[in-house]
């Protein structure tokens, strides 16, 4: 299980660093560089926009890769998304700016971030499924919480380069072709992914299945189409929140506040870093607690908070925009530690790759695609403490705490000891 969780942990944390080096590259410098004759608000949401592809792009690869993982094994779809998801991700670094190629620029760019989604939208399945199935059933969702500290690896990774870049280059170096070096070493990081993975053996529940569904996704339709909307609409709060906190802030900081990149930077690294650290605590609360217990109080907590914390971001005093930024994470990791082993077990195992992921990557659009477009909007034509934002984000923890309360309990219950027989 340790190999296991450490395969699985570094592959998520490689393939969430190419898609979360995007985000920050689009709250930072794609507006300029490859939509030059929009103005400065329209441009960061143009390229906002191209980021939003990347989710809308997650429920195909999910359908794509979960019926190949139903059909065929989960290790086969962890080892094809990570090389497309890399492949990609160097590419994007290749694209020249709107100034090179015209139009065909930020075209070159959608792709590309297309094929990013299609990608990831795979890798969450297969990771999640291989080390939640190998997991014993007492602590499933302490095992399973390995990938899901992939992404605030992967996110302190990008953000990490982006800040040293930030700092020892100047604007116009940055501009030029700093913000391209992360996407360069995204090369290096997939072939050590594929090292990594090539070791793992298939999951065994998978190998038990005598009956594999011919086309998952139909039978995914037909029988749990319910609950596939439940469970998007569930994940819709925790990716609205993180992607609010790690993109949209980015370019309202820097844009709207004149907060340094580099403050901005640190302050959503280190609390990215307490979140990760404490994703393993809360996810034995969920092995002791129940998984749905510890999401109703993470989307409470959400809906609670959003409120005070873009009021603290727009202090721009670090610290306060830091406290601010830790509640939202906090309030996350209380419910997405959870997650990887919650969804796999509301679904039958001959369906579960496609089930889970398609769920899972739904939300992603409904929280993650739409937040930084829709919060940047509200933030320009509000004042200086962006309500309208922070309004929305608590309708969408509304939203997610109401799909969660129809979500049934899946936490195994313990099987308690036969007394031997007395004679």
């Amino acid at each position: 299980m340790s190999r296991l969780a450490a395969a699985s942990l570094v592959g998520t944390a490689i393939e969430f660093y190419d898609f979360f080096v995007y985000g920050t590259a689009a709250a930072l410098v794609l507006g300029p560089l490859f939509f030059p004759t929009f103005s400065p608000v329209a441009g960061t949401l143009a390229a906002f926009a191209t980021f939003g592809v990347g989710f809308v792009a997650r429920p195909l690869g999910s359908v794509v890769f979960g019926h190949l993982g139903d059909r065929r094994g989960r290790r086969p779809v962890m080892v094809i998304s990570l090389l497309l998801t890399g492949a990609s991700t160097v590419a994007v670094g290749c694209v020249p700016s709107y100034g090179t190629l015209g139009v065909a620029a930020p075209v070159l760019l959608l792709v590309l971030r297309f094929l990013q989604g299609l990608g990831l939208g795979g890798e969450w399945g297969g990771a999640v499924l291989l080390t939640a199935e190998h997991a014993p059933a007492g602590r499933r969702a302490l095992w399973s919480c390995f990938p899901q500290v992939g992404p605030a690896v992967g996110f302190v990774l990008a953000n990490g380069v982006m800040l040293a870049l930030s700092a020892a280059l100047t604007d116009a170096e940055f501009a030029q072709w700093g913000w391209r070096v992360p996407f360069w070493a995204a090369g290096v990081l997939a072939l050590a992914g594929l090292w990594l993975r090539s070791s793992l053996t298939e999951s065994p529940r998978f190998l038990e299945i005598d009956d594999h569904a011919r086309v998952p996704l139909v039978e995914v339709v037909r029988h749990h189409g319910r609950l596939v909307l439940l469970t998007a609409g569930a994940l819709a709060a925790g990716y609205a929140v993180f992607y609010a906190v790690t993109t949209w802030s980015l370019a309202y900081a820097t844009e709207r506040l004149g907060v340094s990149r580099t403050v901005m930077l640190t302050c959503v690294m280190a609390a990215v870093l307490v979140k990760g650290a404490l994703t393993p605590v809360m996810a034995l609360l969920g092995d002791r607690y129940g998984r749905r217990p510890m999401c109703l109080a993470g989307c409470a907590a959400c809906a609670l908070w959003m409120l005070p914390m873009v009021a603290l971001l727009a202090t721009g005093e670090p610290l306060l925009m830091f406290l601010g930024i830790l509640g939202a994470l906090l309030a996350f990791v209380t419910m997405f530690a959870v997650i990887a082993a919650y969804l796999p077990e509301l679904y039958e195992a001959r369906v579960r790759c496609t089930g889970a992921a398609v769920g899972y990557n739904l939300g992603g659009v409904v929280g993650g695609a739409l937040t930084p477009i829709v919060a940047t909007a509200l933030a320009e034509h509000g004042g200086r403490v962006p309500w309208g934002v922070g309004a929305y984000l608590t309708g969408v923890a509304l939203l997610s705490l109401g799909c969660f309360a129809l979500l049934p309990e899946t936490r195994p219950v313990p099987v308690p000891a036969v007394e031997p027989a007395t004679g």
